[in-house]
């Protein structure tokens, strides 16, 4: 039976919807807000409105894109969790209202689980079962991926996540948001051992990275105390250190959860996926460990509706529907 379903994503800061017809994505269409720049970092009440401007135009170019007209859709996914409530809410809202005039069932989606299963978009894909490092924003987990539906976090962080850590050492380093992207194209200039940072040791493979922004703000006041034009003189040299001291910590522990369960299937997900230091360096390894590694297109790594679809594809094939009760979740476990 031919599927053809719409997915939206609206999760933070990023309207996105696709199309999505037999297990095929067809688009990914975005719509970024520019408009949190000038904050520093999103701004929930503007991320919300932003998301009711472009909804329509996003979805509208969606299935103009795809030749999908809205009657020969089967149902509409959205993104029910986790996120900010504001924006997430735009999404449900939106999703019901078309499932209500189309009289299409409903498919909500974690925003987590989506971003492992982005790996299922394109060739190659990983062979169950495989370990997911996702790291974003809100997020780092080692996720224990059996099944298209079945996942288990067997590690986490245990406080802030290691995109939070990027960001707000942007911030320290007074560099504008978004910060993260940042980090990684000065890093590439710069000398990953020119300086060293401690690390906060959790028990089995969770993370802390709360630790490593305190000391690095106390070793920015230290220098800077000694000389002014540390930072300045600097730069390359401390993104690139800092940089590589957050992979090493990701890498450390998805090393361990390799060797503890035998899983050589390694893949990463997630906004902090597409740090090019984060990459490399896991290719290598891959090399040096004998793993297949799994990394996904840049533009599958940030906040997208792409995968959401392919999650939705895969529930719409067990007949996984939701009801028009179903409301956001701002926290929404794995």
């Amino acid at each position: 039976m031919r599927s053809i379903i719409l997915a939206i994503e609206s999760s933070c800061d990023e309207t996105s919807a696709s199309v999505v017809v037999n297990g095929k994505v067809l688009n990914n269409i975005i719509a970024t807000q520019a408009v949190h720049q000038k904050y520093g970092g999103v701004v929930p009440e503007l991320a919300s409105r932003a998301h009711q401007q472009n909804i329509v135009a996003v979805v509208k170019e969606a299935l103009q894109g795809a030749n999908i007209r809205l009657t020969d859709l089967n149902a509409v996914a959205f993104t029910r969790g986790p996120g900010l409530m504001g924006s997430l809410l735009v999404g449900v809202s939106f999703a019901k209202g078309l499932s209500l005039g189309l009289r299409i069932p409903m498919i909500e989606i974690n925003h987590m689980q989506a971003h492992v299963l982005a790996h299922f978009i394109d060739e190659p894909v990983p062979a169950f079962p495989f370990l997911c490092l996702t790291v974003s924003g809100g997020h780092t987990q080692i996720v224990l991926v059996k099944d298209f539906l079945e996942m288990v976090v067997i590690g986490q962080t245990q406080d802030d996540a290691v995109g939070e850590a990027f960001d707000k050492a942007a911030k320290i380093l007074d560099l504008p948001y978004p910060g993260g992207p940042l980090i990684d194209a000065y890093a590439k200039r710069g000398n990953d051992q020119a300086f060293k940072f401690p690390e906060t040791i959790m028990p089995g493979l969770d993370f802390s990275f709360s630790g490593i922004k305190t000391a690095f703000l106390y070793f920015l006041r230290d220098e800077k105390q000694k000389n002014p034009a540390f930072v300045e003189e600097n730069l390359n040299d401390i993104c690139a250190s800092l940089q590589q001291h957050l992979v090493n910590m990701l890498l450390t522990r998805l090393t361990q959860a390799s060797d503890k369960t035998g899983i050589r299937q390694i893949a990463i997900a997630g906004g902090v996926s597409a740090n090019s230091g984060l990459r490399k360096r896991l290719k290598e390894l891959g090399v040096e460990r004998g793993w297949n590694v799994y990394i996904p297109a840049i533009e599958y790594c940030t906040d997208n509706a792409a995968m959401i679809a392919i999650a939705a594809h895969y529930k719409y094939k067990k007949g996984e529907f939701c009801g028009l009760e179903t409301t956001p979740l701002a926290r929404m476990p794995l």
